[in-house]
């Protein structure tokens, strides 16, 4: 089996990988640190399961996703994210990941997940895959004002809504802070919102952030 790592962080990947090689000794790894280096690594190493962040400098992992599915339908993507979001958990499935966990998962979610993939199945953390069968019942349970969002404005939007200072928002996705700033605004214009307060309210409103959540 062969498994593509693709996460902005070293220590992160280095983690991942020992834990598969402990559960699947034949497994073949490779690494990638970002969404382009993802897609041009894919046709060289053939692998069979793709695990992947959300958050990666330069294109997204969701759009990394996108683009992966596009060429090679059948290549198993799964997403490893500090973000539960329902509303990023549906553009990842939109992309056409067949998984989805966090990263406060147990070790074994991960490996249950991987098997899963594997063998042509789809995985969906419990909690998460709950949430978004509640949400779905629920009446105009999807804001207008997202479906034109961006996978990068949305993890921006994410984080300003968790109250995530514009500098840390920057050092996380590898962009300036006048970057971040330059989102915000049109964040701001695209929401209809007027300040960091209603942003908040409206994450709360549409599902994409839980109360208790923001700072």
């Amino acid at each position: 089996m062969k498994v593509l790592l693709v996460d902005d962080h070293a220590v992160v990947r280095q983690g991942y990988a020992s834990l598969l090689q402990l559960s699947f000794p034949d497994v073949l790894i490779e690494q990638a640190e970002s969404g382009e280096e993802a897609v041009q690594c894919v046709p060289i190493f053939k692998p069979h399961l793709v695990v992947m962040d959300i958050s990666l400098p330069g294109i997204s992992g969701l759009e990394a996703c996108r683009r992966l599915c596009q060429r090679l339908p059948q290549l198993p993507v799964l997403f490893f994210s500090m973000h539960d979001e329902l509303t990023l958990v549906r553009q990842a499935l939109d992309a056409g990941a067949a998984g989805y966990i966090s990263k406060t998962v147990a070790p074994d979610v991960l490996i249950d997940a991987v098997r899963r993939l594997v063998t042509g199945h789809m995985y969906i953390e419990q909690s998460i895959a709950t949430q978004l069968a509640c949400h779905r019942s629920l009446p105009g349970a999807i804001d207008p004002r997202l479906q034109s969002m961006t996978p990068r404005e949305m993890e921006v939007f994410v984080m300003l809504a968790r109250g995530v200072a514009t500098q840390k928002i920057a050092q996380n996705l590898c962009i300036s802070s006048k970057t971040v700033s330059n989102y915000m605004t049109l964040l701001k214009q695209k929401l209809q919102v007027t300040s960091q307060v209603e942003l908040v309210h409206l994450a709360i409103d549409t599902g994409v952030l839980r109360i208790g959540e923001a700072s």
